[in-house]
């Protein structure tokens, strides 16, 4: 008589605990994809140097762009024909953003270790989360985050890398931050992912030039191989993984587990490409993640 009082007290209870272990396994979940989506990313770039050493950066990475495109393009097959003009110019304008991010990075990649060409790509979004906070102790993230990448930036011997690795460094981190602010744009304009993809197909036009004058009309079949499946671990893959992820999690917790890819990088560039990482450059890799992980929680 007791246990047939008791079931029907409790099953409320278990189905309220059954309810609160879903959103929390989709939550971790969701983390995962974000790791592994950084590491795709972080590691694809670490992969790339063979290829980029070989044929060139600018084109290796307008071939990159091309495959991502046309492989989007044929799972999302966006309406092109329907378009508006103002559609068309916000596609390309994002377009044009991605691809001088890509264009920069990966061009600086060749001259700077992987974690500081990262740390320093990073001051885009980090600086669109600070002017996002009206506090003036808000400044205190983007002041982190530079001195951590000065001290990514020497080792013993001085400084590291070619001054216009960093500049280009700091070109992608512009244009990472401007593709953020543009993106929210093309979410309102266009349906689902089509926006995207015609973004990616603006942003394979705008590099064409650079990647022609890199390689010459004759491109290598080897090249086309390599890059079609770098295009896979950058952007396909991340893009994917991350669509999913911000399904289960907010985006502000999106934001901080992003803000670890500094530290990803510094990590796959000494893996894969052997680049050394002392204990400075440990420092600024924390000091840039502090940072990101400040200006994130400032701006919630």
């Amino acid at each position: 008589m007791q246990d047939s009082t008791l079931k029907p007290a409790l099953k409320p209870a278990l189905n309220s605990t059954q309810d609160a272990v879903k959103p929390a396994s989709a939550a971790v979940g969701a983390a995962l994809l974000c790791v592994l989506s950084m590491s795709s990313v972080q590691f694809g770039a670490a992969l790339s140097a063979p290829t980029m050493a070989a044929y060139g950066s600018l084109s290796t990475t307008w071939l990159r762009l091309c495959w991502a495109a046309l492989v989007l393009a044929i799972l999302v097959r966006p309406r092109l024909l329907t378009y508006s003009r103002s559609r068309w110019l916000a596609a390309g304008v994002l377009g044009a953003a991605m691809a001088g991010m890509t264009l920069c990075f990966f061009a600086a990649l060749q001259r700077i270790p992987l974690g500081l060409a990262v740390a320093i790509d990073f001051l885009g979004p980090l600086a669109v989360a600070t002017f996002a906070v009206r506090r003036a102790r808000a400044l205190l993230w983007p002041a982190l985050a530079i001195a951590g990448v000065v001290l990514l930036s020497r080792d013993r011997a001085g400084w590291i890398g070619e001054p216009l690795g960093v500049l280009l460094a700091g070109a992608a981190a512009l244009g990472w931050g401007t593709y953020i602010v543009l993106m929210k744009k093309i979410g309102t304009v266009f349906d689902g992912l089509e926006g995207l993809s015609v973004s990616l197909i603006a942003a394979a036009v705008v590099a064409t030039p650079f990647g022609l004058a890199d390689s010459g009309i004759h491109i290598a079949a080897g090249q086309i191989a390599a890059t079609a499946g770098l295009a896979l671990l950058v952007p396909l893959l991340p893009y994917a993984l991350e669509m999913v992820a911000l399904r289960h999690m907010p985006a502000a917790s999106f934001g901080i587990l992003m803000s670890v890819e500094p530290a990803i990088g510094a990590l796959a560039g000494f893996i894969v490409l052997h680049q050394p990482m002392g204990v400075m450059q440990a420092v600024g890799t924390l000091l840039v993640v502090a940072a990101s992980v400040g200006a994130v929680v400032a701006a919630r």
